[in-house]
């Protein structure tokens, strides 16, 4: 548990990033659409943190409910109406409903039973959308979308000055029910069934239903994040559903540290921002050096190397 000083220093240090990254777009127009692009993602991040981190359930496919929510964002904006947040609330809905039918099959087997499930609904959800191309676009991907003022009054900018601040403010609620659940008495039995679910059925809690609703809960905020990318983007693609996409989620929380509330959204932080400066550098070998940093951190400690500028 944090000390009240940590706690208070914690907060302190989060404000101001936030506070900075809401910024940022308005200072630096050309930034704009690279936050709003990074704050889809490290919400993203943080679904798999409830998920892995927190509930103990290892997926190679959690890339599903991003895909899931990309495309039910971008179909309802294309062909029912441009609201964003009518279109925010539809991906989190169908991606939770999605995450329901799957978590009865994560309930049952082991963890190489769970990573063989997730992956094959990823890649089930993949080919099903590039089968129904007069719908999703297929290969080419779903185009035309076009978003509507959010609340009413703010237009969606060319520059993304407004996606950006919309993408951040959904970050950051995301982020406080998130850090609010993981701090409640629920979170304190996740992290129960996580480290001996045994131990945790024995003394009375339901493992079966925590497990669901983490797992739930988890496909909602992954749904999220996939409507703010289709919705600040304008764009949605196959790679959505793609193994890549799940393995650049799992390497996030590599770099910021699973079971951390914190870790998926700095890990998603540092992953893009190292990408696009190692990319700007060397862009036919970035995957190198961002390998060798990777191991760096498994070979030396994510404590060691990132110290002086986390909370670790």
């Amino acid at each position: 548990m944090l000390l009240a000083t940590d706690r208070s220093r914690e907060r302190l240090i989060v404000g101001f990033l936030f506070a900075l990254a809401f910024v940022v777009p308005w200072l630096m127009p050309s930034r704009a659409l690279f936050i709003a692009e990074t704050a889809g993602v490290a919400l993203f991040a943080l679904s798999l943190d409830l998920v892995l981190g927190y509930a103990g359930i290892v997926s190679l496919g959690h890339a599903a409910f991003f895909g899931v929510g990309a495309y039910a964002a971008g179909l309802f904006a294309r062909f029912v109406m441009p609201d964003p947040l009518t279109g925010l609330a539809v991906g989190i809905v169908v991606a939770a409903l999605a995450g329901l039918v799957c978590s009865l099959t994560i309930l049952r087997g082991s963890d190489l039973t769970r990573i063989m499930v997730t992956l094959a609904v990823s890649l089930l959800l993949y080919e099903l959308a590039n089968r129904f191309d007069a719908i999703t676009g297929g290969a080419d991907g779903l185009q035309g979308m076009s978003m509507g003022p959010l609340l009413g009054r703010f237009e969606f900018d060319l520059q993304g000055q407004v996606p950006a601040t919309y993408a951040l403010v959904v970050l950051f609620l995301a982020l406080l029910l998130v850090r609010r659940v993981v701090r409640s008495p629920l979170g304190a039995t996740l992290l129960a069934v996580r480290d001996n679910p045994l131990r945790a059925a024995a003394v009375g809690i339901p493992v079966a239903s925590r497990l669901a609703f983490a797992y739930v809960f988890g496909a909602a905020l992954a749904g999220a994040a996939g409507a703010l990318v289709a919705q600040t983007s304008g764009f949605v693609s196959l790679e959505v559903f793609s193994i890549e996409r799940s393995a650049d989620v799992l390497l996030m929380l590599v770099i910021g540290g699973a079971g951390w509330v914190y870790g998926g959204v700095l890990g998603a932080v540092a992953f893009k921002v190292l990408n696009e400066l190692i990319a700007g550098i060397t862009p036919q070998y970035w995957t190198f050096w961002m390998g060798l940093f990777l191991l760096a951190i498994g070979l030396l400690g994510r404590e060691r190397i990132l110290r002086p500028w986390t909370l670790w």
